[in-house]
């Protein structure tokens, strides 16, 4: 049997490694968080380059890890983001890693440059890892589910999912972090990635200021960067919307400074 060429070999694992979309570039939107989103067939692979720390958050379908070549088992289950909490996979600067799709999978990278926080080892985070809960009331009622809050060891970033109902509100009353001021408020840029049920469907993200306020609507697979201001956003009725929120500021405290005109609403 004739032995396969090293160039045909390299070509046939090449078509196994998935390239990413970079939706949200540091240089471009931001100063910290990047955001990229890779789409795998079952046998493909997504390679992280290891320099940034790194949380890879399954959207959907399941992968085998790998960090630095030492396998941490799998990682995902749930077909959509709407169906319950998932599982991410957190890596510190200076670690590779290395996911291959049992199946078709999507996953979203999320990247930072390692901060003044605690990072750990790379490591798995399950549903049962993460901090799940109900909160607001009435139509500003949705599910958080905290994948990476402060009290869990990282370096700079801070990243979860929220579920909005159809008609609901979040980040509500309105809330800002644009300003460094501890004990009242501290500063974190943000990201948001957005999924629609049923897909075709829509939400409004609001952002404002002492500057003026702008009203934009967001369909399935936009993503807003968030870079001050208080910042709203509620899902069109019939539809529900998720959110994947990345923040990253110089610490890992979460501080939002609520809007006085409107924090009556939480009090009461």
């Amino acid at each position: 049997m004739e032995a396969a060429h090293p160039d045909r070999v390299a070509a046939r694992e090449l078509e196994r490694i998935v390239m990413t979309r970079t939706v949200v570039a540091p240089e471009r939107e931001g100063d910290l968080i990047g955001l990229a989103l890779a789409e795998l067939d079952a046998g493909q692979s997504f390679e992280s380059p290891g320099e940034l720390e790194t949380v890879i958050v399954v959207l959907g379908g399941i992968v085998e890890v790998e960090a630095d070549g030492t396998s941490l088992g799998s990682a995902g289950g749930r077909w959509s983001v709407f169906e319950g909490p998932g599982y991410a996979v957190y890596a510190p600067a200076g670690t590779t890693l290395r996911l291959e799709a049992k199946g078709p999978a999507q996953l979203a990278i999320a990247t930072a440059p390692t901060g003044e926080g605690a990072p750990s080892k790379a490591r798995i985070i399950g549903p049962g890892d993460q901090r799940l809960a109900e909160v607001g009331k009435g139509n500003w009622s949705r599910s958080v589910r905290t994948i990476l809050g402060p009290e869990h060891a990282a370096g700079r970033l801070l990243l979860g999912e929220t579920i909005n109902p159809p008609g609901n509100w979040s980040s509500y009353p309105p809330h800002k972090h644009d300003r460094e001021a501890p004990p009242e408020e501290v500063r974190l840029e943000e990201v948001y990635l957005f999924k629609l049920d049923p897909p075709e469907g829509f939400g409004i993200q609001v952002r404002y200021d002492e500057a003026g306020t702008e009203a934009f609507a967001v369909r399935d697979g936009d993503a807003a960067v968030i870079r001050s201001g208080y910042h709203p956003v509620v899902a069109a009725p019939g539809y529900s919307l998720y959110y994947l929120w990345i923040m990253a500021g110089d610490g890992r405290q979460m501080i939002p400074h609520f809007d006085p005109a409107h924090a009556w609403v939480q009090e009461s």
